[in-house]
């Protein structure tokens, strides 16, 4: 080994502890916010739950204007005339992510008729809540095409344009679950782990873009309709009084506040509660066998049994 790699060998642990100190400085004291007055902000899945919550949040910090898709014109428009009374310009179309070709048709209307957007919010997806052998194969696909592919056709219509203006963000609702699987939900589970895997690698690949940036939220049981149902208890009675302090089902206006305050700040990832930290240094270091005796003890094991989702 020569010289100039030993150096490099040598220098390396230095770094890694000066980029943590000066990451852990960044988290504690106040950093600059992004002003929102200037942007025009589009939420896939705009139309009710976390997104009409993301909707009415970007509203009260002050974008400049907001564009809702989604699939149901109905949400839509009443999420639009919502955001509207609140004083700030709203324009909704019915678009489904799936659907690499209207995907494209309908960026090129919003540009035309809104201007460019300059925050992407991927909020779009479904859950069917049956396992493996019990789900339909186009549901299945159903679930990968929103809630995966559907990432990179809205990502790929708008970011170019992100890219030449060096002003841009793209925001992803991610889950928990795409680093903590659960049975029940393995379509959900499967496509929101892709689902990260495609925001880490395009938070490394933009470093180097000025003024773009990513953030990706892993939010825990959220109270949506998607996910109605839904029950996490653990099984010791003497358990069921302080598991839901440690891991409280969020309230979807907290998702909402915390995934803006993120882009404002330029937060790459995003854990809620703080508590979903311990989880995944959890799952890092125990073995499998530890691992499914926790989720038995948890309740996540069986939460999926009383699921109903959207009406």
């Amino acid at each position: 080994m020569d010289l100039k790699a030993l150096g490099c060998v040598v220098l390396l642990p230095i770094q890694i502890l000066y980029y943590i100190v000066k990451a852990t400085v960044c988290w504690v004291l106040p950093s600059r916010r992004r002003d929102l007055t200037g942007d025009v902000v589009l939420i896939t899945g705009g139309g009710r739950g976390i997104g009409r919550h993301l909707a009415k949040e970007f509203a009260v910090r002050g974008a400049k204007k907001l564009i809702l898709w989604g699939r149901t014109e109905k949400c839509l428009k009443e999420a639009c005339e919502e955001i509207a009374l609140m004083g700030t310009e709203c324009h909704y179309f019915v678009c489904d992510v799936a659907n690499r070709e209207e995907v494209y048709k309908q960026a090129k209307v919003v540009r035309e008729k809104v201007g460019d957007v300059t925050i992407l919010v991927n909020n779009a997806a479904v859950v069917h809540g049956k396992s493996l052998l019990d789900s339909d194969d186009d549901a299945l696909l159903k679930s990968q095409h929103i809630n995966t592919m559907g990432q990179f056709w809205t990502t790929k219509a708008f970011l170019p344009r992100m890219l030449e203006l060096q002003n841009g963000h793209v925001v992803c609702v991610n889950s928990i679950l795409s680093l903590s699987p659960i049975p029940g939900a393995i379509d959900y589970c499967t496509s929101k782990a892709s689902s990260l895997a495609f925001m880490e690698s395009l938070t490394l690949g933009l470093l180097d873009c000025p003024g773009v940036g990513c953030t990706t939220v892993l939010p825990f049981h959220t109270n949506t309709e998607m996910f109605q149902g839904m029950r996490v208890s653990p099984g010791p009675p003497t358990y069921k009084q302080w598991f839901p302090q440690l891991f409280p089902p969020l309230k979807p206006e907290v998702v909402a506040q915390r995934t803006v305050d993120a882009v404002r700040t330029n937060t790459a990832f995003v854990y809620l509660p703080w508590t979903m930290h311990a989880l995944v240094i959890l799952k890092s270091m125990l073995p499998q066998s530890a691992l499914e005796e926790i989720h038995k003890f948890s309740g996540s094991y069986t939460c999926m049994n009383t699921f109903k989702g959207r009406t």
